[in-house]
């Protein structure tokens, strides 16, 4: 299975709490919800096909609990999320759950990465992680990630914990297709391209 990233950010690249005041509060963060006054009809498209190609789900504790939360009291049969997100396998990375209840989810408790690239070798189309932004930066750490896509919201807030943290690995990636919504967020799906290459603007003297 190819390994999808699915993240809601800001301009200045915030994940946190994008969908409401409690999501997380860790660093004494305000600004929970900010993503939910854009919220239209090509956001609902976009996010509907992504869904269509998920074989499996990969998230991180809090996600977790937010969506286990949520998408089981959702059990209209035809809700392209819902009944994707409520029948598929659903892989949770923790170190502090000792059980996860919601139908067909299994805890994983140990070696994070290891794991990850074991259910990659898997047959399917996409194993896709949503939000859990603690797990995205153990899988950018160690190149597990196949395709980033990037919700990028009209806003900036300032503080608030970022996909790409100060002395993350560098790299390059390759834009594959982007949009806008008609509230203005900029939809972009980015492939990995290797290292950063470098270069400069300087005059040649010589």
């Amino acid at each position: 299975m190819r390994l999808t990233l699915h993240t809601f950010l800001t301009l200045d690249g915030v994940l946190q709490a994008p969908g409401g005041p409690d999501e997380d509060r860790d660093g004494g963060f305000e600004h929970g919800g900010w993503s939910f006054p854009y919220g239209d009809e090509d956001f609902g498209v976009a996010v509907t096909g992504w869904f269509a190609h998920a074989d499996a789900f990969l998230l991180g504790r809090k996600t977790y609990e937010i969506f286990a939360g949520h998408w089981p009291k959702v059990t209209d049969a035809d809700d392209p999320i819902a009944s994707k997100l409520n029948a598929l396998p659903k892989y949770v990375a923790s170190a502090t759950l000792t059980s996860v209840d919601w139908q067909n989810s299994a805890l994983i408790s140990g070696d994070v990465a290891a794991e990850v690239a074991r259910l990659k070798q898997q047959p399917g189309d996409e194993l896709q992680v949503h939000g859990s932004g603690d797990l995205a930066h153990t899988l950018i750490e160690h190149d597990l990630i196949d395709e980033y896509r990037l919700l990028i919201f009209p806003v900036h807030l300032g503080s608030g914990k970022k996909l790409f943290t100060d002395g993350a690995k560098a790299a390059a990636l390759r834009l594959l297709s982007s949009s806008t919504t008609s509230t203005g967020v900029v939809i972009a799906s980015y492939e990995p391209a290797g290292p950063v290459r470098y270069g400069s603007y300087a005059l040649d003297e010589s």
